[in-house]
């Protein structure tokens, strides 16, 4: 059945930022990654994501910042069925996400200031525009003082910090993280997990996808559980970490 392009956005709540109405995924012909999902993440809340390798982690945040379409279902955003998002309107919804990939892909080539004010570039503004913002950003960071060094010479910690700066420059109103705290040590995991948690308190609606039981257990917030290509909620499993 064709769908009406003029029809009122489905979703339910307009506070509902991400919602999937029995989404399904597959790459090519191959089977599907994800199964009949149906979740909604409600502006301003903080989750997580976890299950094990090839769950569909990844995957569902593709769906999300929009580098993959779903196969069958309804994926809403801001109230939008992105199926029936123009070509133009699409570059407008991503710019509202803001996504820390797991492999960073920071430019090595450019400095830390550079990476971090990539997408203020992209989107036409000028240094004059941007330079002290993004340098308070970086300070905010903990990167204050790095702001020239190239991502080689940084540690895998700051690193990180330097990809959600990049991630958080225009102020997303969701923002998306795969692995953030991978490749860290605790200590560092959890100071990240905090630049996360500030974020969202400035209003950001969060979804971190992590493998860390850990982190997740101290941190109290609600978690989706994919296994299999499904995912079922679970309650919150601790205090909230801070």
């Amino acid at each position: 059945m064709s769908r009406n392009p003029d029809a009122a956005p489905a979703t339910k709540s307009a506070d509902q930022v991400v919602r999937f109405d029995d989404v399904s995924m597959r790459y090519g012909r191959g089977p599907d990654v994800l199964r009949d999902l149906n979740f909604s993440l409600p502006q301003g809340s903080f989750h997580f994501v976890t299950g094990p390798s090839g769950a569909g982690k990844t995957s569902l945040l593709r769906l999300i910042y929009l580098a993959a379409s779903p196969s069958k279902g309804q994926v809403h955003l801001f109230g939008q069925d992105t199926a029936l998002a123009s070509p133009a309107a699409r570059p407008q919804i991503r710019r509202r996400i803001g996504v820390v990939f797991q492999d960073l892909l920071l430019l090595d080539h450019l400095s830390a200031f550079d990476n971090a004010a990539l997408p203020l570039r992209i989107a036409g503004r000028k240094p004059a525009e941007y330079r002290t913002d993004v340098g308070e950003l970086l300070t905010w960071v903990g990167l204050g003082g790095q702001m020239n060094a190239l991502p080689p010479t940084l540690a895998g910690g700051e690193r990180q910090r330097l990809a959600i700066a990049r991630a958080v420059v225009n102020r997303p109103e969701i923002l998306l993280a795969d692995e953030p705290t991978g490749n860290v040590d605790p200590e560092m995991a959890l100071r990240i997990f905090r630049l996360f948690v500030e974020l969202n308190r400035l209003g950001a609606t969060v979804l971190i996808a992590t493998h860390d039981q850990d982190l997740i257990a101290r941190s109290g917030r609600p978690v989706l559980q994919l296994e299999r290509g499904r995912i079922s909620a679970a309650p919150p499993q601790g205090p909230a970490a801070t």
